[in-house]
């Protein structure tokens, strides 16, 4: 017969007993049962990518017309605005004139317009207008013009 062993002294490193573990219920997901929404559709990005685009594109446009219009329409001289009866004076020289219009009554008034071709630069033009007496043309760049003139002074 064998004989169990002394009983041993107190374990020091023993744990002190805890309440039995009891399983909690199982907790459902909070969105569980209700309705999860769809994910974002790809055409709300599409719809700003597109955006950005069209931006780009009348930006592109305002430039282009920024440059091209706007730098047309400042290189316009006094010949081309001016219209029949109205006087002009020639800043220039005969060689190379510069036409401004000014008031009739002006003692700088030099010339009186009787007729004007636009988008013509045959000087032959004022050949058949009896009352001129000299005649500008200005062509290039879009920008033609004969002006058929009779001398103020």
């Amino acid at each position: 017969m064998t004989t169990p062993p002394p009983p041993q002294g107190e374990n020091p490193y023993a744990q002190t007993p805890t309440a039995p573990l009891t399983q909690q219920p199982y907790a459902p997901f909070p969105n569980q049962g209700a309705p999860v929404p769809p994910p974002p559709t790809p055409a709300q990005r599409g719809g700003k990518k597109a955006l950005r685009i069209l931006g780009a594109i009348v930006v592109g446009i305002l430039v282009l017309g920024v440059k091209f219009g706007i730098g047309w329409w400042a290189d316009r001289t006094d010949a081309e605005t001016t219209s029949v009866g109205a006087c002009l004076h020639n800043d220039g020289t005969d060689s190379d004139a510069d036409l401004n219009e000014v008031d009739c009554s002006s003692d700088k008034a030099q010339f009186t317009v009787v007729e004007k071709f636009d988008d013509s630069s045959d000087e032959n033009k004022c050949q058949t207008v009896t009352e001129s007496t000299i005649y500008y043309v200005q062509s290039g760049s879009g920008h033609d013009v004969v002006l058929c003139l009779k001398e103020t002074k």
